[in-house]
């Protein structure tokens, strides 16, 4: 039997890390930390590469090569495995061949660009909308549609605000039987993580679930203001897709 293979299509700090630990307790799960990331990384200018957070060790430790990595997504891994969850960034995408995606079951996951982006700004200072993954969701939308592939699309918020609702209606499209035990984890790193999570996990490793939804109280940073205005109607075009 073919296990199911599940890849998330996420934007930055889209609770991505905390879906993945959530599919991580299920028991006959395996579950990969963005495998395209040193992909990404080698399509960049050196300036361009110099902004991500330990990018020359990810890269030495890393496949560079994206054709290998779907090659790993697609092989095998075992009888005992009957779900692989393999968390991607949109933006990883430049350079691979996409047909892979007609026999996997593709999730997109946003977040609203006002909650977005203050959170992205504090690790990667200035970002452009290339490195939001707003218009890579767009771009993949489209060829989901001109291939006749259905992805499942979810909102990070509804997520946060009913997070039992949502992942019982992603498992049942995705073919995936729903357990309880994926509301919750142990607090701490995670045998799963890249090698980048000490920049960008520390909240999520605080965690033990999903955090509740709360409206940001900070003031939205005004030198952010042009990159919300790009990011917020394809935000909304994502979103009216949502489960």
């Amino acid at each position: 039997m073919k296990p199911v293979r599940i890849c998330l299509w996420s934007g930055p700090r889209n609770i991505s890390t905390s879906l993945m630990y959530s599919f991580a307790q299920l028991s006959n799960c395996q579950v990969v930390d963005e495998p395209l990331y040193a992909h990404y990384l080698a399509q960049l200018s050196e300036d361009e590469r110099a902004r991500h957070p330990a990018a020359d060790e990810i890269m030495a430790s890393m496949e560079q090569d994206g054709t290998k990595v779907v090659d790993m997504m697609t092989g095998d891994f075992g009888e005992s495995t009957e779900v692989l969850f393999f968390k991607n960034m949109t933006h990883h995408l430049p350079g691979i061949d996409r047909r892979f995606m007609k026999d996997v079951v593709n999730v997109i996951l946003t977040r609203d660009p006002e909650n977005m982006l203050p959170s992205y700004d504090k690790v990667i200072k200035n970002p452009s909308l290339s490195d939001t993954g707003y218009d890579a969701h767009i771009e993949l939308l489209d060829y989901f549609n001109q291939e006749g592939i259905t992805p499942i699309v979810v909102d990070s918020k509804s997520i946060q605000e009913d997070a039992e609702r949502v992942l019982r209606e992603l498992c049942k499209r995705a073919e995936v039987v729903f357990d309880s035990a994926m509301l919750k984890w142990e607090a701490g790193p995670k045998k799963e993580d890249g090698i980048w999570a000490k920049y960008w996990y520390s909240s999520t490793h605080d965690s033990t679930g999903f955090f509740k939804f709360t409206p940001k109280k900070a003031t939205f940073p005004q030198h952010l203001t042009p990159l919300l205005l790009q990011c917020k109607p394809l935000y909304k075009r994502i979103q009216k897709l949502a489960i």
